[in-house]
């Protein structure tokens, strides 16, 4: 089984802000903006908000409600009205789906996707960013996956419940490929029925937080000790330097790469990851 830590959400180069914690502790990840898209940030409901005058309080309006936006990975069943077939989804393309396929991402892997986040503060019934908190990149959703599509290759009338997605409407690719959810999460074997095969974690907690309580950015992550490298084997893609890992007495630093969406670990090398994953789905 692998893990795929894929970075999604707003960012400093997407969105230009972070993703918001609000003052209660729960939190959501801002799709990016995506001008290509039908779904407008108003469209978008998340528990008693719509997303559209969150985007707009906490981007001072830069992002009006009615931008559109990218919602993908599309893993929160009451974001939108559904078709009763939906299925949680999550789309990719060019040099980041090429790097899924060469590592052999398959049906039963896991998608954990991270982002940018940071705490706001409410005045006079507006949202605002909490200056004082820190920048970090925290874990906010997963997708175990069930099946893998090349929509190029597929009948487009077998997926009417999908056909809102932007992957269904980009020109010819034979690169384009959809990830749909499993309906329970299995773990190597180990079923789980009561826990969905993809959702968000709703609410802030330190066991989804990636950056390092000293960072100096969000991208040095404190991760446990058994991700060090070992056996000629580097836990997670994109990161065979050596000098970017570190041995601390709370467990394994590391320096992540500026680029790059999804950094991908194989259990088969790191089967401590098992566990860990199962205490990082405890927080459902």
């Amino acid at each position: 089984m692998r893990i795929i830590f894929s970075r999604k959400g707003f960012d400093s180069s997407s969105g230009r802000k972070p993703s918001p914690i609000l003052p209660d502790g729960r939190m959501l990840s801002f799709p990016i903006p995506d001008s290509q898209s039908s779904i407008r940030y108003e469209d978008i409901h998340w528990q008693e908000y719509n997303l559209g005058s969150l985007v707009s309080d906490l981007t001072n309006g830069r992002k009006p409600a009615s931008h559109f936006a990218h919602l993908d990975p599309d893993i929160n069943r009451y974001s939108l009205p559904r078709h009763s077939e939906w299925k949680p989804i999550f789309g990719q393309t060019g040099a980041a789906q090429g790097h899924l396929q060469k590592n052999g991402v398959q049906a039963d892997d896991i998608f954990l996707f991270f982002g940018l986040f940071r705490n706001t503060l409410t005045r006079n019934g507006k949202f605002l960013w909490d200056k004082g908190s820190p920048l970090r990149h925290i874990l906010w959703g997963w997708l175990q996956i069930g099946h893998v599509l090349k929509i190029d290759s597929c009948k487009p009338s077998d997926y009417k419940w999908a056909e809102y997605h932007p992957h269904f409407h980009r020109s010819s690719d034979k690169n384009n490929t959809l990830y749909v959810a499993s309906k329970y999460l299995s773990l190597l074997g180990l079923s789980l029925p009561k826990q969905d095969g993809a959702g968000v974690f709703q609410r802030y907690s330190k066991s989804l937080v990636l950056t390092a309580q000293d960072a100096k950015t969000p991208s040095q992550w404190e991760l446990p000790e058994w991700f060090y490298p070992r056996n000629g084997k580097c836990p997670l893609t994109y990161h065979s330097n050596l000098t970017r890992w570190q041995q601390t007495k709370r467990g394994t630093k590391l320096n992540t790469v500026g680029r790059g969406q999804e950094f991908i670990l194989d259990t088969n090398y790191f089967p401590e990851a098992v566990k860990w994953l199962k205490g990082i789905l405890e927080c459902i």
